[in-house]
C-alpha cells in the first residue's frame, strides 16, 4: 500500500481544511467556479472526477470475465451484498438517523439531502481501492479482478434504477435525465475509455506498459481527488463553519453501515465456506464504496453546495480508516476460514 493510500484520510483532512479556509476568504472565486455548468454538470468538477476515475478503469481487465465460473460462491456473495442488501440498508439508516433520531438537529431539506448522499454511496460499489484491500489481506488477485469487472458491468445498468428507486422512496424528486447522464459520463464513458486504453497498451500482453502508464497517471488521480475535496468544502465553507457538527452526524450512520455490512458479508462467507483468499476481498468489495462516482452524481443531481455532496465527501473521510481496521480484523481471523 503506497504512502498516499495509507494516509488518504490525512490528505483528505488537509484538503478539507484548505477548502474551508479558501472558501471563507475567497467566496467570489468559488461562486465563479460553481457557475461553470453544462446540463447540470459542473465542468471543473467533471474534469477532476475524470482524473480520478479513468486510471481506475484502465486497471480493469475484462478478459478475466471468462473465469467467472470459477469459485462462483464468492462472486454471488459480492453481488448479493452490493446490489440486494447494501443500497437498502444505507437508505434505511439514512432515513432512521436523519428523519427520526437526528430530526431535531437537522432541518428537513438538509436531512433529505444527507440521505440522498448516503444512498448514492450505498449504490456505488468499490472499483479501485478494493485492489489495495485485497492485496493487504492476501486475497486472490485474479479473482478480485473478476469480481470488480462484473460489478462494473452491472453498475452501468443497475446504478440509475436502484438509485432512482431509493431516492424516490425517500421522497426525493429524481431528475432522471441528469441521473442517466451521470451514469454515462462517470461510468460508461470512462469504462470504455479505460478498456480501449488497456487494449492498446497490452497488445503484446506486456503488462509493464500498463503499469508504467498507471504510475504516470497516479499523481493526476491524486490531484483530482484532493482538488475535488478542496472545492466541495470551499463551496460548503459557510455551512460547515456555522454547523461543524454536520460532519459528525453524517459520519455516525456511515460508520454503522460500513461495519454492519462487513459483519453480514463476513458471516455469510464463513457459512458458505469460502477460502479466506476469496472471502476477504469479496467482503471488502461489498463493504467499500466507489465514492468518486457518488460525489460526481451528488453534485450533478443536487449541486455543489448541497448536503448530498457533503455526505459523499464525508464518506471519503470515514472509509479509509474504517477499511484499514477491517483489513486488520480479516487478517487476524484468517484461521476461521479454509485456506488455499
Amino acid at each position: 500500500m503506497g504512502l498516499f493510500e495509507r494516509y488518504l484520510s490525512v490528505w483528505v483532512g488537509l484538503a478539507i481544511i484548505v477548502g474551508i479556509i479558501a472558501g471563507s476568504i475567497m467566496p467570489d472565486a468559488f461562486t465563479v467556479i460553481s457557475t461553470l455548468e453544462f446540463a447540470h454538470v459542473n465542468i471543473v468538477v467533471a474534469v477532476l472526477i475524470w482524473l480520478m476515475i479513468y486510471p481506475m478503469m484502465v486497471q480493469i481487465d475484462f478478459s478475466s470475465i471468462k473465469d467467472v465460473g470459477k469459485k462462483p460462491k464468492g462472486l454471488v456473495l459480492t453481488l448479493v451484498i452490493n446490489w440486494l442488501i447494501k443500497p437498502f440498508t444505507m437508505a434505511f439508516l439514512g432515513w432512521l438517523f436523519f428523519k427520526v433520531l437526528f430530526a431535531d438537529w437537522v432541518d428537513p431539506q438538509t436531512a433529505t439531502e444527507y440521505i440522498a448522499g448516503m444512498i448514492l454511496l450505498g449504490v456505488a460499489p468499490c472499483t479501485a481501492m478494493v485492489f489495495v484491500w485485497s492485496q493487504m489481506t492476501k486475497g486472490d488477485a485474479n479473482y478480485t479482478l473478476v469480481q470488480v469487472s462484473i460489478n462494473d458491468i452491472i453498475m452501468i445498468f443497475a446504478f440509475a434504477p436502484i438509485a432512482g428507486l431509493l431516492l424516490g422512496v425517500t421522497d426525493i424528486t429524481v431528475p432522471w435525465d441528469t441521473l442517466l447522464l451521470s451514469v454515462v459520463l462517470y461510468v460508461l464513458v470512462p469504462l470504455v475509455a479505460g478498456a480501449l486504453t488497456r487494449k492498446k497498451l497490452d497488445q503484446g500482453a506486456d503488462h509493464s506498459k500498463i503499469d508504467t502508464f498507471l504510475a504516470k497517471m497516479k499523481p493526476w488521480s491524486i490531484l483530482g481527488l484532493l482538488a475535488t475535496v478542496t472545492l466541495l468544502f470551499g463551496f460548503q465553507a459557510d455551512t460547515i463553519l456555522s454547523k461543524p457538527e454536520a460532519i459528525v452526524l453524517i459520519a455516525i450512520p456511515l460508520l454503522i453501515q460500513t461495519y454492519g455490512i462487513f459483519a453480514i458479508a463476513y458471516y455469510m462467507a464463513k457459512r458458505i465456506k469460502l477460502p479466506h483468499n476469496v472471502a476477504a476481498p469479496a467482503c471488502m468489495i461489498g463493504t467499500s464504496n466507489f465514492f468518486e462516482l457518488a460525489v460526481a452524481v451528488a453534485i450533478s443531481l443536487f449541486g455543489l453546495h448541497s448536503g448530498a455532496a457533503l455526505a459523499t465527501v464525508v464518506g471519503v473521510l470515514v472509509e479509509v480508516p474504517v477499511m484499514l481496521s477491517l483489513v486488520w480484523f480479516a487478517n487476524r481471523t484468517r484461521h476461521w476460514f479454509v485456506n488455499e
